[in-house]
């Protein structure tokens, strides 16, 4: 080998593993993701949109740099222990799990796979975490503080009916969450002197079956709780609260824009948006037990005019004016 041959060998060599280096393919993570709803017809038409944002802000795309292993629940609360321990299976890098019973399912099942949850109503008082401030373990994550969303949603109504007397509240005994928010909503009313009743409900026989007895119970409005079934089921809802005449209030804005009269609650699609922040922070070394706790920073107040003229209702100036957004 002569000296041209060996400088161009010894060269070769030397950028080889920066070639090789620089061929890699990019990392793909991979993300489990447990709901206890219902699959949506459209991802970016559903609230889980936000969350698909948010990792497109953050340069994660499903089918470049991220796969995304979806599991849902079909309302069926007794099928997320299964599902979570399906996804552990996969060996995912992370799981995003919705509300309080799929965070839980997924903390029986792995202490060590790190889990970002969102739409949880008390971590704390679920024994999630340990603080907001200091999450400890392989949790954290978005919570919704839905104990005082739901106490929110009872003072508009009241507001909006100041001669309410009875009034239902629509829950899913399979949420965990319920009584705590069953708790705040009949706290707020018995300072208002009206009475709260519960109406239980965990299929959609059981919600037809609920309403034709609110009639028998004599209520006079509805407030219906924060559930992901129930979201599931809210042209159903709606639709026989319509039928019903009964005034009520929901959680999320897609019960208004289903036909329900009034919602007030957390932007879903800001909180899962918020939630794409975590899993980004965690891929690049944070760990959730560093990670505080994030309450909600955006509620929405909606009115469906349309429904409140239906109803023969007049919504109070005070009350319009506070709306965030109106459905002529």
């Amino acid at each position: 080998m002569n000296r041209r041959d060996l400088i161009v060998w010894i060269g070769a060599g030397a950028i080889a593993p920066f070639l090789s280096q620089a061929q890699q393919p990019p990392r793909v993570w991979r993300i489990g993701f447990l709901l206890p709803r219902a699959r949506p017809a459209s991802n970016d038409a559903d609230p889980v949109g936000g969350f698909l944002r948010g990792m497109r802000e953050l340069g994660y795309v499903e089918g470049n740099n991220l796969v995304i292993e979806w599991r849902y629940a079909d309302g069926k609360y007794e099928r997320l222990p299964s599902l979570a321990t399906e996804l552990i299976k996969l060996n995912v890098d992370l799981i995003v799990a919705i509300t309080t019973p799929s965070t839980r399912a997924v903390q029986r099942a792995t202490k060590s796979i790190p889990i970002v949850m969102a739409a949880v109503a008390d971590p704390v008082g679920a024994g999630l975490v340990a603080s907001l401030a200091r999450p400890g373990g392989n949790t954290s994550g978005i919570a919704i503080l839905t104990g005082e969303t739901s106490k929110k949603q009872i003072e508009v109504l009241i507001q909006t009916l100041p001669k309410l007397s009875r009034v239902a509240v629509l829950m899913n005994p399979e949420n965990e969450s319920m009584e705590a928010m069953y708790g705040s909503v009949h706290a707020a009313s018995k300072s208002m002197r009206v009475r709260t009743f519960p109406a239980r409900a965990q299929t959609p026989e059981e919600v037809e079956r609920a309403f034709s007895l609110l009639k028998k119970d004599r209520a006079e409005a509805l407030v219906v709780l924060a559930d992901p079934f129930f979201l599931d089921q809210r042209g159903q809802i709606a639709d026989l609260a319509a039928k019903a005449r009964l005034p009520a209030i929901y959680a999320q804005p897609q019960y208004a824009e289903a036909g329900g009269l009034m919602s007030y609650g957390v932007d879903l699609v800001e909180n899962l948006r918020r939630a794409a922040g975590y899993v980004d922070r965690i891929f690049k070394g944070a760990k959730p037990a560093d990670l505080p706790v994030e309450q909600p920073t955006k509620f929405e107040l909606v009115i469906n005019m349309k429904i409140a003229k239906a109803l023969g209702l007049v919504i109070p100036g005070p009350i319009l004016a506070r709306a965030d957004r109106v459905i002529e």
